[in-house]
């Protein structure tokens, strides 16, 4: 488990198993970004922000790496599994991506 930052998970146990299948530079990579950016949208909405409101601008800012877009689709699916606001998350990222047939 990586715990460079405190994030709130609703499922520890898959959050472990995704660190434990990302060992490799490209998945490590991907976890990385993905704490990174969980941790920015907490601190947010901790303020009272919701994550729709900081979802973007956290997904740039918490990229150090230089991540493709397929690392980012990667990070998304595994938030939207395990994160305390996963399901916000999926929800922005399906608006944000699609917003014609977004539902």
């Amino acid at each position: 488990m990586l715990n460079h930052y405190e994030i709130t998970l609703r499922d520890p146990k898959g959050w472990k198993l995704a660190c434990d299948a990302n060992t490799d530079a490209y998945g490590a990579q991907v976890m990385r970004y993905a704490e990174r950016w969980a941790h920015l949208m907490e601190q947010r909405i901790a303020t009272g922000k919701k994550v729709i409101e900081v979802a973007d601008e956290t997904s740039h800012l918490a990229d150090h790496e230089g991540i493709s877009l397929v690392m980012y689709g990667c990070a998304v699916a595994i938030l939207a599994r395990v994160w305390q606001h996963g399901e916000e998350l999926n929800q922005w990222h399906h608006l944000h991506e699609d917003p014609v047939n977004a539902q």
